[in-house]
Parts: structure tokens; C-alpha cells; sequence
């Protein structure tokens, strides 16, 4: 039915300001170049972070002890706030989204496997953009998600995507901390090539993301592994999924 099929993964990072607090225009610049591949008829299934850091907006400081009772309620709260936010900005394009909750086991060969399936397949068919996420609120340690970086590639195998596109708040895959003066971006990675000694990491804060550069480069190279061309590139530049889905030399690109 669509030339192509793509997975776009929305990091926390990508679409807050320096106060943590969401910034509605760059989901405005993501539906954007989600709409405009729709016309060149190529599905994007978009993997979005950022619930539990809706909720604390709305709820603020919790006094709830445990970590992750805490990040579960910003979630619960949250969620509902993000898609809020997209169906008003897809409907602006005439075009319909829907939410796609799912823990790990949901991914275990069966009949929940099966049903995901039947889901995602059922909603690309009409036309409809899933917008998937982990099911924080009731998720448990076993079936969590490393982070939606992980998530994002089983629904690119689930559907047999075409690319994933993994949206950070850098360029790509540094050979060291992104603001030294003597780190270069790498413009490809191989899945067999050593770079995960350039690999810093830094602390986040409790309603970001999970996954770190370390997590996403091990993520990219699984999924490349697979036939599927993963690219890391920064969500904050303008179309950047329009130039990767492009050919464009934008990013990291791992590839088998």
C-alpha cells in the first residue's frame, strides 16, 4: 500500500525547552514532515517519549517517595496531555493519529505478538498514524523496556520497516562528548565496528528518557543487524527526517 514504511523515535530531549517544559512548535515541526511523507505516500509510525514529563508540568513537585510509583503517575497524567497535543496538530493536516500503549510482552511470539500486528496493520491501512509508547503506567520491571529506544525497534521489526530514525538533541554518534573541540561526528557505523569506547554518558533528569548515546548505538546496531538502516540524528534541526528519508547525509547512519 506505501512506498515505504518508517519508524520515527521522539526522544524527551528533542522536544523540551531549558526549563524542562514541553515546546508545542517542535511537535508542530515533526507533524509537519510526518504529513509531507504521508503525501509522498510513506507511513510513519512515530514512537513518541515526553508523557512523564507532561505530567510534572501538570502535577508538579509529587510528594510520593518511590521513583517509580512517581514516574508512573507523571505518566498517566501525561500521556493523555501528548496526545492531546497531536490529535489537535494532525487533525490541522486532515489527518488522524492513535496511541499505541505496549509493555515487552506484548512483543513474545503468540498471540500478543499476533495482536500487535493485526493493530499496527489495521491502523496503517485506514490511513491512521500510530503514535506508540511504553504503557508506563502499569508496567513492570520485567516487562519494561530498556527505553523507547528499544521499543522503536521492535515495532520497526514488527512491521518490517523500511528505516528507523532514532531523534536525539545532537547531531549523531561523536567520537567523544559532543562539545569537545576534537570529537567528530560519525557520518556511518558499522555493526561490527568498534566505537563504543567514544561513548560518555551524563547524568539525566527523573522524567527523561532512559536511554542513553550507549543504549542507542546498541539499539542502532541490533536493528541494523537485521536490515534495517537506523540513523541517530538531532530532532531540533528543521526536516531532519525529510532529509534522511532523503538521502541526505544527516546524522549517523548504522548500517549491517
Amino acid at each position: 500500500m506505501y512506498d515505504k514504511r518508517i519508524v520515527v523515535k521522539v526522544g524527551t530531549n528533542v522536544m523540551i525547552n531549558k526549563d524542562n517544559r514541553i515546546v508545542q512548535p517542535i511537535l508542530k515541526r515533526l507533524v509537519d514532515q510526518v504529513a509531507e511523507l504521508y503525501e509522498q505516500n510513506i507511513m510513519t509510525v512515530l514512537v513518541s517519549s515526553g508523557s512523564a514529563n507532561a505530567g510534572r508540568e501538570i502535577l508538579g513537585e509529587s510528594d510520593i517517595e518511590n521513583k517509580s510509583i512517581r514516574r508512573q503517575v507523571y505518566s498517566a497524567i501525561g500521556q493523555p496531555r501528548m496526545m492531546r497535543y497531536y490529535y489537535s496538530i494532525f487533525h490541522d493536516y486532515g489527518m488522524r493519529c492513535a496511541q499505541v500503549l505496549a509493555t515487552k510482552r506484548d512483543f513474545n511470539p503468540g498471540e500478543h505478538r499476533k495482536n500487535m500486528i493485526n493493530c499496527y496493520e489495521g491502523l496503517m491501512s485506514e490511513g491512521v498514524i500510530p503514535i506508540a509508547n511504553e504503557d508506563d503506567a502499569v508496567s513492570v520491571t520485567h516487562s519494561m523496556f530498556s527505553d523507547n529506544d528499544e521499543l522503536a525497534s521492535l515495532i520497526a521489526e514488527l512491521i518490517h520497516a523500511d528505516m528507523l530514525i532514532i531523534l536525539t538533541d545532537i547531531d549523531g554518534f561523536y567520537t567523544g562528548h559532543p562539545d569537545n573541540d576534537d570529537s567528530e561526528l560519525l557520518p556511518e557505523v558499522r555493526v561490527n565496528q568498534k566505537v563504543e569506547q567514544f561513548i560518555e554518558e551524563t547524568d539525566k533528569g527523573e522524567t527523561s528518557g532512559r536511554g542513553g548515546m550507549g543504549s542507542k548505538l546498541k539499539i542502532a546496531k541490533n536493528t541494523a543487524a537485521k536490515n534495517i538502516p537506523t540513523y541517530i540524528a538531532n530532532g531540533k534541526k528543521d526536516r531532519v527526517i525529510l532529509d534522511i528519508v532523503a538521502g541526505k547525509d544527516v546524522g549517523t547512519r548504522i548500517v549491517e
